[in-house]
């Protein structure tokens, strides 16, 4: 089933909007406008007014290129096609490689006709481009502004109940090899998707937001919990590298299959603890239990050199994942709490050095 989502829905708008406004203020074609429309309208406000800025930089300049070589050399397809290089190599050297695209339409925009009309006309035809951008900026900032708070958390939970079912069944083995394969893949399109969500939104609150400590400690916990899944989709790929080429018996099997559940089960907890529906969580013994796995792991001498090291590293990949989750359950109890106000001037330190926040 095909949905629409606020960014397709916001295209047509902005669209629809540039199509009005350059028929009412009498500039022809619209069509280019709507084009323009139509590359400016981005995920979040911040990369909206960024993208507007760049674009305009980057049409002026492609403007000034266009109008230049028309009166110099004239608007033969040599020509246009030596300056649509040449407005490549200039976008490319300002780091403005996000407008090229509107750019080099702006720029046959103008160097389209077959006779060039004056500084009027180019004046015209960039206007039209300029309509379009604002119309984009303006739908995106009016309609259905984005709640990335929200996306980031129901994001975070369905791409958690996806590794909860690969984890759990990772050792044991259950699923078919096609269905492990396609939630593995889907859970990594979620985690890539997470990754760019939290660049937004940490974006959104520097750039735009007046910054609160809440906020601050929020975009922390969000990071943490971006970085547990991280964790435990690199302990999947330990698993399916190392774990069955290690020839494990039954009893070695039964140990890892234990504590992945232990580890999965207090990832679950932390996340309920995080939306207020479970109290305090007593992992007192998680940390130390997967610390003495790791050791008695190390400690056996009985395993073959080769057998010995897959383990070591499915267990330190263990490891890690409970040191994640336990840094994400003392960030929830650290947020939920709101203790100790945050000064202005600490707050680019913490979101710099988030372990900082740790020890306070």
């Amino acid at each position: 089933m095909i949905t629409l989502g606020p960014r397709v829905l916001k295209t047509g708008l902005a669209v629809v909007l540039a199509l009005y406004i350059t028929k009412w203020l009498g500039l022809n074609p619209p069509v280019f406008a709507a084009i323009a429309a139509t590359f400016t309208i981005q995920p979040s406000i911040y990369r909206s007014w960024k993208q507007v800025l760049e674009q305009f930089q980057a049409n002026t300049l492609g403007a000034i290129i266009a109008v230049s070589s028309i009166y110099l050399f004239g608007n033969n397809p040599i020509v246009i096609g030596l300056v649509m290089v040449i407005v490549i190599i200039v976008s490319l050297k300002l780091k403005m490689e996000g407008s090229i695209s509107l750019t080099l339409i702006t720029v046959l925009i103008m160097m389209s006709s077959h006779e060039f009309e004056g500084i009027v006309a180019a004046g015209n035809k960039f206007l039209i481009v300029l309509v379009g951008m604002g119309s984009a900026f303006f739908i995106n900032l009016v309609i259905s502004p984005p709640n990335f708070n929200k996306n980031f958390i129901e994001k975070m939970n369905s791409s958690f109940r996806n590794m909860s079912l690969l984890i759990r069944t990772a050792i044991s083995n259950e699923l078919t090899e096609k269905t492990f394969q396609d939630q593995w893949s889907d859970l990594k399109k979620d985690v890539s998707k997470l990754e760019e969500l939290y660049k937004i939104l940490d974006e959104e609150r520097e750039k735009i937001s007046k910054l609160k400590p809440l906020d601050v400690r929020e975009i922390v916990v969000f990071k943490q919990m971006l970085s547990c899944l991280q964790q435990g989709l690199k302990l999947l790929d330990i698993i399916e590298d190392h774990f069955f080429q290690s020839r494990p018996d039954e009893q070695e099997t039964k140990e890892f299959d234990q504590q992945l559940e232990e580890l999965i089960n207090y990832h679950e907890m932390i996340l309920l603890k995080y939306a207020g529906k479970i109290k305090e969580i007593d992992n007192e013994d998680l940390i130390g239990e997967s610390a003495h796995f790791l050791e008695s792991i190390i400690n056996d001498i009985t395993f073959e050199r080769e057998h010995k090291l897959r383990i070591i590293i499915i267990g330190s990949g263990i490891y890690d994942y409970a040191l994640q989750l336990e840094r994400l359950d003392e960030l929830i109890d650290q947020y939920q709490k709101k203790k100790q106000p945050i000064q202005k001037a600490q707050l680019k330190d913490i979101l710099k050095n988030p372990k900082s926040f740790l020890k306070r």
